[in-house]
C-alpha cells in the first residue's frame, strides 16, 4: 500500500487482513461511524480503466442494496487518488480456505451446513439479479459459531447488463473455481455460480480442487475439457447422492446444472437431514471418521490434473458404516464370567436354565409298594365271597 492511511478523510486503515490478485482488504475504522468495517482496495491498474470503474460503480451500488444474513453487508464505495475501494462489514471470523487447508476435509455434516447457509445469500443474490462471478472459499466467511457470509461483489455482474452472446478476451474470477463459460470469455450467469459452489462442495469433502494446473490457461482448459475424479474415489464416506449432486453442479453445460443457488441449497437440505437421521440411527460406538485427512493423501493412483487413468479402480463401499450385531450368546461361560442375570419383580431370576438334579430311587419304598398291592388283590376275591354269602 501507498504511504495514505485515510482514504477521503473518512477510513482509517489499519492491518492488512487479506489480499488477492486484484485487490487488498485492511481491517480500518469509519471515522465519521466511528465503527469498525473492512477496506477492499483494488490495486491500480484496475482503477485507471474509466469503463471498468463505470462498471464497478454500478454493479457495487446493486451489492450495497442487497441486506440478508448470509451476505457481508457493502457499506460504501469510491475513489481516493486514482484508488477505487470498497467499505464493507467486517466479519469476525476466518474464510472457509484457511479452515480446509487446517483440517484437510470437513465432516459432511458440516460441510452441508456451510454450502446450505452460502446458497442462501447467493439465492438471494441471484434473485435480485445479481451474478457473484467470483465464488471461492476465500470469499466465505465462517464465524466461531459456524455461521457463513459470503462476501466480494466487487466483479459481480447485473443480469440486466449480461448479453448472452457476449464474449470477451478478458477473463473475471479465480482459475481454480470459476466456471467453464467464464473460463471461455462467454457470458455469465446463475448457473456459474452454482459450478463455483461445486468446486467448493468438492474440495470440503475430499480435501483437493477437482482440477490442478500450472498456469491460469492450463486451469481453464481443464475447466472446459477434463472430467474430476469421482469424489467418493477420495473420500468414501461421502453418500452417493452427495456425489451425484457434485458430478452434476460440475457439468461443463450450463443447462445441466442446477439453475440457480437456491435449488442447490434446498437438494443440500435433502441431504443433510438423511446424513443426520442416519447418524441419530447408529450407534454411537460405530461413529466414522469425518474431518482431518490431509490434502495430501493419495488419490488411489489416479492423477489429479482432472484427466481419467487407464488403470481400473474397484468402487468404493457405500458410504454408510453398517451397524454392527449384537454378538452371539457363548455356550459356555468361564468361571470369570458370572451366568447374567434379569431382574423380575419377584426377585432376581438367572436368564439360564435352571439344572435338573438326577432322580434318586428309593428302592425300598418301591419294595413294600409292591407287597402292598398284592396284598390287597388277594383279599379282593375274599371280600367278594364273604358279601355273597351274608345276602
Amino acid at each position: 500500500m501507498e504511504e495514505q492511511t485515510i482514504l477521503n478523510n473518512r477510513y482509517k486503515l489499519h492491518t492488512l487482513i487479506g489480499r488477492g490478485g486484484m485487490a487488498m482488504v485492511y481491517k480500518g475504522t469509519d471515522l465519521m461511524l466511528e465503527r469498525e468495517v473492512a477496506i477492499k482496495l483494488l490495486r491500480a491498474k484496475y482503477a485507471k480503466d474509466p469503463a471498468f470503474r463505470e462498471r464497478f460503480r454500478q454493479e457495487a451500488k446493486a451489492a450495497a442494496n442487497l441486506s440478508h444474513a448470509n451476505l457481508v453487508t457493502v457499506y460504501d464505495f469510491g475513489y481516493d487518488q486514482s484508488r477505487l475501494y470498497i467499505v464493507m462489514e467486517l466479519v469476525n471470523g476466518k474464510d472457509l480456505n484457511s479452515i480446509v487447508q487446517e483440517r484437510g476435509r470437513l465432516s459432511i455434516e458440516r460441510g452441508l451446513d456451510i454450502a446450505i447457509k452460502a446458497c442462501k445469500g447467493i439465492g438471494y443474490a441471484h434473485r435480485a439479479g445479481l451474478v457473484h462471478c467470483d465464488v471461492k472459499p476465500h470469499n466465505l466467511i465462517v464465524t466461531p459459531d459456524w455461521q457463513c457470509k459470503v462476501t466480494d461483489f466487487g466483479i459481480a455482474r447485473a443480469l440486466a447488463s449480461i448479453n448472452p452472446d457476449e464474449l470477451t478476451d478478458v477473463v473475471w474470477g479465480s482459475p481454480q473455481f470459476f466456471s467453464p463459460e467464464q473460463a471461455g470469455g462467454a457470458a455469465p450467469s446463475p448457473a456459474s455460480d452454482v459450478y463455483s459452489l461445486g468446486v467448493i462442495l468438492y474440495q470440503m469433502f475430499t480435501g483437493q480442487l477437482p482440477f490442478i494446473g500450472k498456469t491460469s490457461e492450463e486451469l481453464a482448459r481443464m475447466h472446459r475439457e477434463a472430467t474430476p475424479i469421482p469424489p467418493r474415489e477420495l473420500n468414501p464416506f461421502i453418500p452417493q447422492n452427495l456425489e451425484d449432486i457434485i458430478l452434476k453442479v460440475l457439468s461443463k453445460e450450463p443447462s445441466a446444472r442446477y439453475r440457480t443457488a437456491d435449488q442447490l441449497g434446498r437438494v443440500l437440505q435433502i441431504v443433510l437431514r438423511e446424513v443426520e437421521e442416519e447418524q441419530r440411527a447408529r450407534p454411537q460406538s460405530s461413529a466414522t471418521p469425518t474431518e482431518g485427512r490431509p490434502a495430501s493423501q493419495p488419490t488411489n493412483g489416479r492423477p489429479t490434473n482432472g484427466q481419467p487413468s487407464s488403470r481400473r479402480h474397484s468402487r468404493p463401499r457405500p458410504a454408510s458404516t453398517p451397524v454392527p450385531s449384537e454378538p452371539r450368546p457363548s455356550s459356555r461361560h468361564s468361571d470369570s464370567q458370572p451366568t447374567p442375570r434379569r431382574t423380575s419383580p419377584y426377585g432376581s431370576i438367572s436368564s439360564a436354565p435352571a439344572e435338573i438334579p438326577p432322580i434318586q430311587i428309593d428302592w425300598v419304598t418301591v419294595f413294600l409298594s409292591l407287597i402292598a398291592v398284592a396284598a390287597w388283590g388277594g383279599l379282593f376275591p375274599f371280600f367278594i365271597w364273604v358279601y355273597n354269602s351274608i345276602f
